[in-house]
Formats: C-alpha cells, structure tokens, sequence
C-alpha cells in the first residue's frame, strides 16, 4: 500500500511534536512526494527516507509512544537510542551520513551503506521535505533574481532557458520559469517524471523530437509567451546538438544528480544501462564520466557564445573537473559560478531567507488562510505578495499542503507568532509545523554551492552549521537534524536541519520566537563576520547581537 501521512486534529501520538514528525516523516514518502517511494528513495538521486523498511516501522512505532519529555535518536535512517530529556529538548535528533574527514570519500561511504551502516539522505532524511513544491519559490527567486541583475528587468518574458532534470527538485524549474514570464526547455531521460509534472501541473509540454520541442521554445520566444518543454533525452546529447545547430539558449543551467554518479544517467538505452550498474559499477563509471564531460563542455561552449550560464547546485562542474575538463580560470575559480553566489548571496545579505510551514490537518483550506494572513499582515512587502497570489494559483499542492516563502528576519519570527495564535484561536483546524530548506545563509557549509566563493574565503568552515544545529537544539525545535553530502555529495558538504510545531500553546510562542530568531539571526551575524558590509547593517538594524 502507498505510504500517506495522516491527517486531521486528532492525536496518533503522544504529542503534537512526536505527531508532526511521524506526519512529516510519511509524508516523504507519498507516492506524490516522493520520486522512487518503494525503495525509500525520496529525491536527489538516492536520497532516503530511512535506511529499510524495517526501520521505517521501528520509527513509527517509537514516535507513537515517544513522550514529551523523551529524545528519539536516529542514526542515518535507525533509530538507536531513546533519552529522558526534558519538554523543551527536540523530539527526534537526527544525523545521517556523517563520517569523519580523512574518511569522508564516496568510496567509503558507498562500503559503509553496503553493510547496513549509513544511508545517503540528501536532506529527506531531515523530514521536512515537502516534494517539488517545497523547492519552487527558492527556484522562482533564482531566476528572478537572474531577469533583475543579468538583463535589468522584473521578468524573463522573451528569454530562452536551457536545464535539464525534472525529479523532485530539479522539477520545480519548469513552473519557476514560466511563473517568471519565460520559455524553458528541460531535458530528461526518464519520460515518465515528465508525465508527472505535466500531470501535477509544473510542466506544460512533452516530446521525444527535439525539431518539435525547437519549434514550440522558438515560437514562444519570438512571441514572449511563457512556455515549459520536457525533452525526451540526455543533455550530454541535446546539450551539443543545440551547438551544432548554432542555438544558443539566453539561459543554461542543470539540475540532474551529477553530485551522485550512480543515479546519473550516461548516454545510452535506459534497460541497459540499468543492467550494467548493477552488474560494473566501474564500467558504469565511465560512462557517467565520458556523458558528464560532453555535458560540461557544451555548457562552457555555450558560455563562450553568449549565454548566461550558472551551477545549480549539483556538483556538475567538480565532476567534469575530476574527469579531466578545464573548468577554472587563472585565478582558480570555475568558468560559471554557482547560483547562490550569483544570484541569491545578496538576499540572504539583506536578512532573507526561507520559512516553509505544512499543515498537519491536511487540509488545503488552512494553507489558504495563512496566504490570507500573509497578505493581509506583509501587504508592504510586493514581491511576497506577488509570490503568494502567483503560488495560489500555479502551484500545485502535492501530499500534506504546505507553503514556502523568503522572508526576513523579523518577518520569520512574526508570522511564526501569527500562525501560533491562528492555531490558538480555532481559525486552523490543527497545528502546523514550520521549517526551511537547505538553501539557507547559516545552516551549511558546501563550497560547491551555499558557501561558494565566501569574501573571507571560509568557503569549507563547518563550524556554522554546527552552531545552528546546537541554537536550534537548545532553543526547543521539535526535531534537528545533521547531514553529510547533501546535494553536492559525499565530502563536499555539511547540512542543519530544524523543524518547528506551531500547537497553539502559549509555551510555544516562547520556543518559536527564539528558534526563528536564533536559527536566521546567527546565519546573518555568519555574513557579517565574513565581511558582508550589507549583513553588518543588517544585524545593527535588526538588532542581533554581534559580540564587540
């Protein structure tokens, strides 16, 4: 049977905190959240949910009886220890895929996960991941940002947009791009995650042809209609071919999982090259290899010839480099930046970042009433508005409702108040949890994407997420969470993850004040220490205290 999360207000739990957790936990594994849901794979490639099936249930029997002043412990998908803490501990403490430096290769986490010891997470494994939805606003705000800093204008109506991948979040690209006005061609293998988008509503149109989906892309440029393709196909194929033809896009990014090379897919027929995985891993390798240089090479080409080209935080460009293509200039930085870099530092500068919130009742009426909420308390705020009203009605809601917008500082901890007494007052029908994904200025350090090119060079310091991790311990979020590798792959990261239930306790005002105050403020005062003049004023304006 499907997994599904329950719903409603009332209690399979001891407590709102154990039962948001097991809802969240379920809900990663809806079929309409997650990408390969029988192998507990959620997105990113092989990112898991729980380490088998069997521990999967020995989760959710233990969060079932979990009391409130008790600690589930999990190591990378297993549960391992049960301590007495107090009602203000979190509920779950969670690490996954941590191993320690001089270790952390893929080749030693690979012989780890093959013996039953760790499992790959990507951030599933935090459980607060919400499928595509969860990643569209930060994938709007991207190219958003892109239109205003590249070409000096609101919108991308007219541009042409070149990615491939359309999994759980790379699929986010297709309605990110058209909500931004623009026309975007996505290249993917697997014909039926198009059908899936296009059935959710992210996606427009599907072919296998490539002249037929040049014709649409073309003819909507030319009209500046916004328009979204899913290709049939590998870009390490369609990326060259568009060369050949003298097609360069205004746009080129990607989203496949490159950071794992296993779950890339190498030019070829699909059967076969599923039988060839798992029959030589080594020859499979270089296949990925020999694909991810094509890939690499037609980006950089394209790069040359005009396009506005950019990492989308899938480690491509550290792949194609171990295969040996020249990916860095002279003073050693990579020919195309990362997306966090180019486009999303400045916001994260000024006090930005996301503040994602699912309601545990099921219920999509009580997601329209926080919108409401939001409308009616940030009205000043325009581009928030503009994001919800957009949200309302492309997004499609997939799995238990949720939403996800950039706020600020102040902002965060505020709403988090306004949705607390919404839940208070009876005007939702059952609590809501409140988190954030991964793309955040204090929680990670990846020199490949979040931490990229830092001013004070602290691109690997990893003492960062360490120091969220033990706030949002400390400050009472309902459960924390540890990650290695996410996103970029083993070695190249390190992730914290927090979630938060708003029950309508007045107790929990305290605690959502001082995580959401705590869990953004020390991200800005992370840039002010780098020597982010607009994240200093930042911390004098809004008060966070930097020590003298």
């Amino acid at each position: 049977m499907p997994v599904k999360a329950p719903r409603g207000a009332n209690l399979t739990c001891e407590n709102w905190d154990s039962e948001a957790a097991l809802r969240m936990f379920t809900n990663t594994l809806d079929p309409d959240v997650a990408t390969q849901p029988e192998e507990l794979i959620v997105y990113g490639g092989s990112g898991r949910a729980a380490r088998n099936w069997k521990e999967y249930q020995r989760i959710i029997s233990i969060l079932k009886t979990l009391k409130k002043d008790e600690t589930l412990c999990i190591q990378s998908g297993r549960p391992v220890y049960i301590a007495k803490t107090h009602d203000w501990s979190p509920r779950i403490i969670i690490a996954n895929s941590n191993l320690t430096p001089a270790w952390a290769k893929q080749e030693v986490f690979d012989t780890c996960d093959e013996q039953g010891l760790a499992m790959y997470s990507q951030m599933a494994g935090s459980w607060i991941y919400t499928g595509t939805q969860g990643s569209l606003q930060g994938t709007y705000e991207t190219f958003a940002a892109l239109a205003r800093k590249i070409f000096q204008a609101e919108t991308l109506k007219g541009k042409f947009v070149l990615t491939s991948g359309m999994g759980g979040m790379s699929g986010a690209q297709p309605l990110a791009v058209t909500m931004n006005e623009g026309v975007i061609l996505c290249v993917e293998m697997r014909r039926e995650r198009i059908e899936k988008k296009i059935k959710e509503g992210y996606c427009h149109k599907i072919t296998d042809n490539l002249d037929e989906a040049l014709g649409w892309i073309l003819d909507a440029k030319s009209k500046q209609h916004p328009l979204s393709v899913g290709l049939v196909g590998n870009a390490a194929v369609i990326y060259p071919e568009l060369i050949n033809r003298n097609i360069i896009p205004d746009v080129v990014t990607d989203q496949t999982p490159a950071h794992d090379l296993m779950s890339y897919l190498p030019i070829g027929d699909r059967k076969e090259l599923d039988k060839l995985r798992e029959k030589n891993k080594r020859v499979y390798r270089e296949k990925v290899l020999d694909a991810i240089i094509d890939h690499a090479k037609a980006i950089l080409t394209m790069q040359r010839n005009g396009a506005v080209c950019f990492d989308y935080g899938n480690n491509l460009r550290s792949q194609a480099e171990m295969a040996g293509v020249s990916m860095r200039d002279s003073e050693g930085r990579y020919w195309y930046p990362g997306f966090i870099s180019a486009f999303i530092r400045p916001l994260f500068c000024q006090g930005k970042g996301t503040l994602q919130w699912v309601a545990l009742s099921g219920d999509i009426a009580d997601i329209e009433k926080i919108d409401e909420a939001v409308i009616k308390n940030f009205s000043e705020d325009t581009s928030l508005v503009k994001w919800i009203t957009l949200a309302r009605e492309k997004a499609p809601q997939l799995g238990l409702p949720g939403r996800v917008c950039w706020l600020g500082y102040r902002e965060r901890i505020r709403l988090g108040l306004i949705i607390n007494d919404m839940v208070r007052k009876g005007i939702l029908k059952a609590p809501v949890v409140m988190s954030r994904d991964c793309f955040d200025c204090g929680s990670g350090a990846s020199p490949y994407q979040e931490t990229e090119n830092m001013k004070d060079g602290s691109d690997a310091i990893a003492d960062w997420p360490l120091i969220n991790f033990s706030l949002n311990s400390s400050n009472g979020a309902s459960w924390v969470s540890f990650h290695h590798g996410g996103n970029v792959g083993i070695g190249n990261s390190l992730h914290a993850g927090m979630a938060i239930v708003a029950d309508g306790t007045k107790e929990r005002d305290e605690r959502l004040e001082k995580v959401l105050a705590a869990d953004f403020g020390m991200g800005i005062a992370r840039y002010a220490d780098a020597g982010y003049e607009e994240a200093a004023e930042v911390t004098k304006k809004k008060g966070i205290t930097i020590p003298g």
